[in-house]
């Protein structure tokens, strides 16, 4: 058998990584080394480890050659899958037919090429292809139109942006206006825990509505809520509200088109506090900033968060939209980048 020099260094250097290297094969290579410099007879070294003689002299080979760092190096690649021979066939279909799970995944392989194959080779393989498990997007059907595209393209261009720059020179106030509904009930979500957890889901269906306006620069939001329905005075409320706020600068309040905030009413309103009115082109709410913010509020304050009542349901809420530029001011800025989202060039799930 080989005969080794070990340094007290050496020896403390593999009593340390037998233990603690990440790799179970490495653990055993230093075990056995570490045997070796104890003295331990080669059969002894072999049974306590389970590996024959001329595995264990490979190890010893390996740690004259190179020392621990040698021992570290796995050789092993495996066997390359049968299924890389289908990689071409299998990546074409899946681009037209993307499967909504492991199980689907592994029943198109098997139809394809005949090779039946476990769920955890099935995400493997998908993953060297390329393909990652996304949540699916989606967007309003009309807005899959050309025409409707190149409209939505045409109003943030021509009239969002050049307003959205004046914004930021301090020559105009740009709000982003729209209503959000918060029913009193369960919002369910993901957290980590060691058994499946459960909340207790209130009765009744209360509603919170808020209609807020959120400022595109400062991200300050100017809110007129109730608990029955958001109508025609209460968009002329929130709009007293932002005249007085901001005084005579140029005002721009960008908002869908909903009837009740396209009315005699409210566009009379608007006029007389000289407030221009920018109505979104039709089925756009990814040009609407205020629509990001429901979804953090949604996030922050109601997935997987239970309220004993409604009273401490709605105050929750409207602290959330309180402070979130102020509390959340460096998450805010990133969520509500001017990065408007533009449907041209997405990909559709198949029908």
């Amino acid at each position: 058998m080989i005969t080794i020099e070990f340094s007290p260094a050496d020896i403390e250097a593999l009593e340390y990584e037998r233990y603690h290297h990440p790799h179970p094969k490495v653990q055993k290579k230093m075990e056995a080394v570490y045997l070796k410099s104890q003295d331990v007879k080669p059969g002894q070294i072999c049974r306590l480890c389970r590996i024959c003689k001329t595995t264990l002299t490979t190890y010893l080979d390996q740690y004259q050659a190179g020392g621990l760092e040698r021992l570290k190096e796995l050789e092993y690649q495996g066997q390359p899958s049968e299924l890389n021979q289908h990689s071409t066939t299998l990546e074409a279909y899946f681009k037209e037919h993307p499967p909504r799970s492991t199980a689907e995944a592994q029943a198109a392989i098997e139809k394809l090429t005949g090779l039946k194959r476990n769920p955890t080779q099935v995400q493997a393989f998908m993953k060297r292809l390329g393909l990652k498990c996304r949540k699916v997007g989606f967007v309003p059907g009309r807005a899959t139109d050309p025409d409707k595209q190149a409209e939505q393209e045409s109003f943030r261009v021509n009239l969002l942006e050049p307003r959205l720059q004046q914004a930021q020179a301090g020559q105009r106030v740009v709000l982003f206006m729209d209503a959000a509904h918060f029913v009193y009930g369960v919002f369910l979500g993901l957290v980590w825990c060691f058994v499946r957890l459960f909340m207790p889901s209130p009765a009744g269906r209360k509603r919170f509505n808020v209609l807020g306006a959120i400022n595109a620069v400062t991200k300050e939001v100017l809110t007129v809520t109730n608990e029955t329905y958001i109508n025609a005075e209460s968009v002329c409320l929130l709009l007293s509200d932002i005249a007085q706020r901001y005084g005579p600068i140029p005002i721009t309040l960008v908002l869908d088109n909903a009837r009740y905030q396209k009315c005699a009413l409210v566009l009379d309103h608007a006029a007389s506090l000289k407030i221009e009115l920018l109505f979104l082109p039709a089925y756009s709410p990814q040009l609407n900033l205020i629509e990001r913010l429901w979804r953090f509020v949604r996030k922050e304050c109601l997935y997987s968060k239970y309220y004993a009542d409604f009273a401490t349901f709605k105050q929750a809420i409207a602290t959330c939209i309180e402070t979130a530029h102020t509390e959340h001011r460096e998450e805010l800025d990133t969520l509500l980048a001017w990065n408007f989202q533009s449907f041209k060039k997405v990909q559709f799930l198949p029908v």
